[in-house]
Parts: structure tokens; C-alpha cells; sequence
């Protein structure tokens, strides 16, 4: 009897130990498919290939890329139709003198006015090319508004404004087209002003027009040049004193920049432009030195701006005062000093608040009495995201103008625009 209760409980005791083992070699096991798990994980990351769920994510959001193209150029390269369809409301007080979308405040104060237009919408097509010469890539785009000038008019037209062909090598570019001034490369944030750019003849140089430019990248260094046409209309000068109103112009910028992340990065650059004007008999130098920026120190908070300094500048749009013609016939160029800048806060996701500021400093030395000598504009916006491509803004805007020996006027402008990107 003894003996068969000494068995029982050796078989019950042996029982339990193989059940121990049991358990403990299904959690080595388990941890065995965990360990193999996470190899492969790794060995994916370090390899490059992405695990199966992120190559379905990848593989939809291409074919929604692929869905977005609607259009096929003839030699079935993509192009991209992109622009915005923007409505916009307007109230200017007294010195707009008729202007929808005014850059000084009139002389001659007129009345108060409020208006809406489509004109400002944006229509633009952008291609992608082959690989061409030496392996660079071909790109470009070509950008169309309704812009029929600062009134509303009975048949707007189909103006173009900026376009161009580009080829991208490794560590340099070639481009020609027509473009904003290469030593301006940055724009205020608005939708108030989209026909003609914000801080017109405030401080920004901003003409678009022909030109090739150069590019060479050295690491965080680039060095530009551009070969440009100017256009020396509304200068200050008697039409019948203006020849060859289509001159060239050379301009250089060199930029210092690095990108950590896409929260926070910087780029400065210092440029120069150099053209020669043709007014009666004589030829009269433009000169322009600049400092441009752009700088984002920290997530959701941009900086930029541009500071220049030079005389007859006009043709880049600038305050159209660039010549003085004297009681005997001497033309002089006026002296210019200007700039603007701004500060953009993505409050979150949705909202997104610019402020912003330009002066336009004329020397009133080289001015006749009663010409601006000193334009100032400062304005600030609210930008909802109401959905991913539609936004709604809000802008109010004044503008301060300083006229030699006579006067000092005050605009003020307000605008809520709503706009479609696609």
C-alpha cells in the first residue's frame, strides 16, 4: 500500500514538471517568433524595403497621384494642371482714385469703394521630361491669370504671367523663361494681391520678366546669375524721351542655406543688378544691391524679407519714378532705398497668421514736388484651411504716402477672399 502511494505521487509530481516544461518551451517559442519578427524588421529597414503595409500605403497613394493627372501631353509626358479659382471681396476707403487693388494712396483722395472679381484666379500646367543631355532633367511650368489691370474691364484677357523650361543636373541648373527678379526671389503671403504682388511700391521687387539664369550647388552654397530683358515703362520720363524700352540686364546672387528637417531650415542671400536705361541721349545706369531671407528657427514659424538699396529701379517693380528731368533738360536717376518683411505662424493645422510690412524710400533730393517720396505699407491676415484645397483669408491693409512738399495720404483696404486649389 505504501509503495503504491509513493508511486501515485511520483507520476503526479512528474506530471506537473512536464507541464512546466511544456509552458516554458511555448514561451520560448513565442519569443522565438517575436525575435524572428523584429529581424525581419530590421532587416527590411536597413535594406530599404518596406513592410507589407507600407507597400500598400505606397501603392495607393500612387495610384491616387496617378488619378490626379488629367492631362497627357502629345508625347505622353505627364502634365499637371494646377492653379487656384479664387473669388475676392474688396472695401477701400478714400484714396484707392477707382484702383480695385491699389499700392498708393492717391493724391487726390477720391471716395470710398467696394467691389468683387474673379480676375486674380490662377490657371497653370506643369510637365516633367525625360532624361536629356548629360543625364539632366527636364521641368517646367507656365502660369495664366484674368489680370486686365487695376479696374474692373469688359473682357478681361488671358494674360500670362510667369513660365519656365528647366534642366536639373546633379549639382547645377539651367532655366529661361520669364521670372521674378533673381535678387527677389521671395513674396509676402496674401490673396488680397495675386494680379500684381503684395507691397507693390513697398519695398517689393517683384516684376516678372524674360530671362536665363545659371545655377551652380557647392554643398550649403549656390551661386546664380541671370541674363534678363528690362522694360522701362512708367519710369517718371516723358513717353517721347524713352528709346529701346527693352533693355538687357545682368543680375547675381549668391545664397548660403541648409535644411535640417522640414521644421527648420535657412537661406540667405545677397545679390546685385546691373542694367543701363536709354532715356533721350542718354544712357543711365540702374544699380541695385540686395539682401534677401528666409528662415524657419523653429516648427510652424517662418521669417523672410528683402532689404535693397540702388538707384533706378522701377523696372522691377518697384516705385515708377526712376528718372527726374530737370527745368533744363538734365534727366538724373532717383535713389532708391526699400524692402519688406514678414512673420507667418501656423496657429495649427488650419490657421495660419502672416504679418507683414514694405517701405519704398525715394531720396527727395531727386524728386519734383509733389511726387511720392515715401510709400509704406503694413498688413496682416488669417488663412483657414476649411478643407485641403479650399481656404479662406482675411486681410486688412494699410497703405501711407509721403508727397514732396505737398501732402501725406492714408489708405486703408480690406479684403476676405475664398479660393479652390486645384
Amino acid at each position: 500500500m505504501g509503495k503504491l502511494l509513493f508511486l501515485l505521487v511520483a507520476v503526479r509530481l512528474a506530471g506537473q514538471d512536464l507541464a512546466a516544461i511544456l509552458a516554458r518551451l511555448e514561451k520560448l517559442e513565442s519569443e522565438n517568433r517575436d525575435l524572428k519578427q523584429e529581424v525581419k524588421q530590421l532587416r527590411e529597414l536597413v535594406e530599404g524595403k518596406p513592410s507589407v503595409p507600407e507597400r500598400l500605403e505606397i501603392v495607393e497613394r500612387r495610384v491616387e497621384e496617378q488619378a490626379a493627372i488629367k492631362v497627357e501631353a502629345a508625347n505622353r509626358f505627364p502634365v499637371t494642371l494646377t492653379g487656384m479659382a479664387l473669388f475676392q471681396t474688396f472695401y477701400n476707403t478714400r484714396g484707392a482714385n477707382t484702383l480695385d487693388v491699389p499700392t498708393t494712396a492717391a493724391a487726390t483722395p477720391g471716395r470710398a469703394a467696394a467691389g468683387a472679381t474673379l480676375r486674380q484666379s490662377v490657371i497653370g500646367l506643369r510637365y516633367h521630361g525625360p532624361v536629356t543631355v548629360w543625364g539632366g532633367k527636364v521641368s517646367g511650368s507656365i502660369f495664366m491669370d484674368f489680370w486686365d489691370g487695376n479696374t474692373e474691364g469688359g473682357a478681361p484677357p488671358f494674360r500670362i504671367r510667369t513660365g519656365d523650361f528647366t534642366v536639373d543636373w546633379a549639382t547645377r541648373s539651367f532655366s529661361a523663361g520669364v521670372m521674378r527678379p533673381l535678387i527677389s526671389p521671395h513674396d509676402p503671403s496674401s490673396m488680397a494681391y495675386v494680379g500684381i504682388s503684395p507691397l507693390t511700391s513697398s519695398g517689393n521687387l517683384w516684376r516678372w520678366q524674360p530671362q536665363m539664369r545659371f545655377e551652380q550647388r557647392a554643398g550649403w552654397f549656390k551661386g546664380q546669375m541671370a541674363l534678363m530683358q528690362t522694360a522701362e515703362d512708367s519710369t517718371g520720363a516723358p513717353a517721347n524721351l524713352l528709346n529701346n524700352r527693352r533693355r538687357p540686364g545682368l543680375e547675381v546672387r549668391g545664397v548660403i542655406g541648409h535644411s535640417w528637417n522640414s521644421d527648420r531650415s535657412f537661406e540667405i542671400g545677397m545679390g546685385g543688378h546691373v542694367s543701363q536705361s536709354r532715356v533721350g541721349a542718354q544712357s543711365l545706369p540702374s544699380r541695385i544691391a540686395s539682401i534677401d531671407w528666409l528662415v524657419s528657427p523653429l516648427p510652424k514659424l517662418s521669417v523672410s524679407g528683402l532689404f535693397f538699396k540702388g538707384k533706378n529701379v522701377h523696372h522691377l517693380g518697384a516705385l515708377r519714378q526712376s528718372f527726374r528731368v530737370a527745368a533744363n533738360g538734365v534727366i538724373n536717376t532717383v535713389h532708391s532705398t526699400g524692402g519688406w518683411g514678414q512673420v507667418s505662424v501656423a496657429a495649427t493645422n488650419r490657421v495660419t497668421l502672416n504679418g507683414f510690412a514694405g517701405v519704398h524710400d525715394d531720396r527727395d533730393s531727386d524728386l519734383n514736388r509733389g511726387q511720392n517720396g515715401l510709400n509704406r505699407s503694413g498688413g496682416a491676415n488669417v488663412m483657414l484651411k476649411m478643407a485641403p484645397n479650399v481656404v479662406l483669408s482675411f486681410e486688412g491693409m494699410q497703405i501711407r504716402s509721403n508727397y514732396v512738399g505737398t501732402a501725406n495720404r492714408r489708405l486703408n483696404r480690406y479684403d476676405l477672399s475664398i479660393a479652390y486649389l486645384f
